[in-house]
């Protein structure tokens, strides 16, 4: 696995924790809730109670993880977005907060409604397909693909999960017609993919690759940017002809707008100690995810990247909630 280094923030973070604001050294000052809007189970959810368990005990304060999914992650997005910014209400979220608004019409602003805080993860993608498909790499796919009336019916864990607009810039970039065809998570696509009665998907990597390997699912390439180094033979989508495609799913920690700097920066410290621990990075790497950990700036510039980046390819897939 790949692993992006920590950031190098990490110094800046530790000098400023040594100097903090008063409203800082008597942050927590009751339980915090880490609102995951997301089902139970997940990888979110996952690595949301592991942060929990370490919070509590650094800080000897109750943290709690509270799953309010719905409406694409919007449900619980909205509801910290009105929270105090006090920093005891916090988002654990993923990719989709910042697809979201391009995709629906939602009660918040993924850049002025929130402070960043750090991004926790990213997770790599990979395009599987049933081994009924007779594509045996891209060239192929998107031959069969063209020659196909319908088009090829692909599944996703979602509207405006990275699952399904992975394949809607794909359909922009390759001039092909794949049709969505949601779930409601990830056990139910599987169930579909390795049942034949769908036979296509945008798989986040730890997902897909124990079927791969198994010989049940047919890997075709990689979304990141580079080559996997568990995966070497296995082509970008960007080598393949597509120089602009790279997606890679993330998550990340953000709190309600007017936080105060000095409680984000505390937050943010204590998030990059944990990403440096070997219980958080074996626990990561079970879940597929390259452990990350920007700076409040870094993460906020990543956010509004991501925010333009996938309204640029709503707009080209015909997606635009407005």
């Amino acid at each position: 696995m790949r692993s992006r280094a920590v950031s190098a923030g990490i110094g800046i973070v530790a000098a400023a924790a040594m100097a903090l604001p008063v409203v800082a050294q008597n942050y927590p000052s009751k339980p915090i809730e880490l609102v995951v809007p997301f089902v139970a189970g997940g990888t979110t959810d996952n690595i949301a109670r592991l942060m929990a368990q370490r919070f509590t005990e650094s800080w000897s304060q109750t943290v709690i993880v509270n799953n309010r999914p719905g409406a694409g992650s919007t449900i619980g997005t909205s509801a910290v977005a009105k929270a105090a910014p006090d920093g005891h209400t916090l988002l654990v979220t993923t990719f989709a907060f910042a697809a979201a608004p391009a995709l629906q019409k939602v009660s918040f602003d993924p850049v002025k409604d929130f402070a960043p805080i750090t991004e926790i993860a990213s997770l790599p993608m990979m395009l599987v397909v049933h081994p009924s498909i007779p594509a045996k790499n891209l060239a192929e796919f998107i031959a069969l693909a063209k020659a196909s009336p319908a088009g090829l019916d692909y599944a996703s864990s979602g509207p405006g999960t990275s699952t399904h607009l992975a394949a809607e810039m794909f359909n922009t970039m390759a001039n092909v017609r794949l049709v969505h065809v949601p779930y409601k998570g990830n056990a139910e696509v599987f169930n579909a993919l390795l049942g034949g009665h769908i036979k296509v998907h945008f798989s986040l990597v730890p997902s897909g690759i124990p079927h791969v390997r198994a010989g049940k699912l047919r890997v075709l390439a990689v979304t990141s940017e580079k080559r996997l180094p568990y995966l070497p033979d296995v082509p970008t989508i960007a080598e393949s002809g597509f120089p602009a495609y790279e997606i890679s799913s993330w998550q990340g920690m953000l709190a309600p707008a007017g936080t105060p700097p000095a409680v984000v920066t505390k937050i943010n410290g204590e998030m990059i100690e944990l990403l440096k621990t070997p219980a958080m990075r074996e626990r990561m790497a079970r879940e597929g995810a390259d452990p990350v950990g920007s700076s409040p700036q870094q993460f906020g510039e990543r956010v509004k990247s991501e925010v333009d980046k996938w309204t640029r390819v709503a707009k080209a897939a015909g997606l635009m909630s407005n």
